[in-house]
């Protein structure tokens, strides 16, 4: 199977994916979809741009059965080195750097997650929420419960370098 029979243009937008990024031939990307250099798309996640654009930035991770949708007015950005994880839904909300969406989160329309934040396992971030930096949101709806430590921030970055490694062996 090409992986290329995975990456759909609709209309006028067709996918830009940089040649050192990572997709899995799994993954879906349709659309307005912009993946810089070193980023890593893993498998069955659906990044879905028919009608807004999503940009995934340099050394970001969007992980296993991931969802990615941006609708009418409400561009995706995936900052540099942020980590999407498993089973996370990000609609319409922008994402900083050294941020952490953990398993079965979900962001909403309008939401910005600040650097250095970790969105907490199966929390749900609100439409138009804003969440400071460093914060760990928890919950449904989310709230924030503390900073983030240092070391969490850390974890992040560790996280996202270990990714860049096997993304590099899968590469291969």
């Amino acid at each position: 199977m090409n992986m290329r029979s995975f990456i759909t243009p609709y209309k006028d937008r067709k996918p830009q994916i940089h040649r050192d990024a990572y997709v899995d031939f799994s993954a879906r990307i349709i659309g307005d979809v912009v993946i810089e250099e070193g980023a890593s798309i893993w498998p069955m996640a659906v990044l879905r741009a028919d009608s807004a654009q999503i940009r995934v930035g340099r050394r970001a991770a969007v992980l296993d059965l991931a969802l990615l949708e941006a609708p009418e007015k409400y561009p995706v950005l995936i900052e540099d080195e942020a980590l999407i994880s498993h089973r996370v839904v990000v609609h319409g909300a922008h994402i900083y750097s050294h941020v952490l969406v953990g398993i079965g989160a979900i962001v909403l329309d309008g939401a910005v997650v600040s650097r250095g934040s970790i969105i907490g396992a199966g929390s749900v971030v609100t439409a138009g929420a804003y969440i400071p930096p460093n914060s760990l949101v928890m919950g449904t709806p989310g709230k924030i419960i503390r900073e983030t430590s240092e070391k969490e921030r850390q974890d992040i970055i560790l996280q996202i370098e270990e990714l860049c490694i096997k993304s590099r062996d899968y590469k291969k």
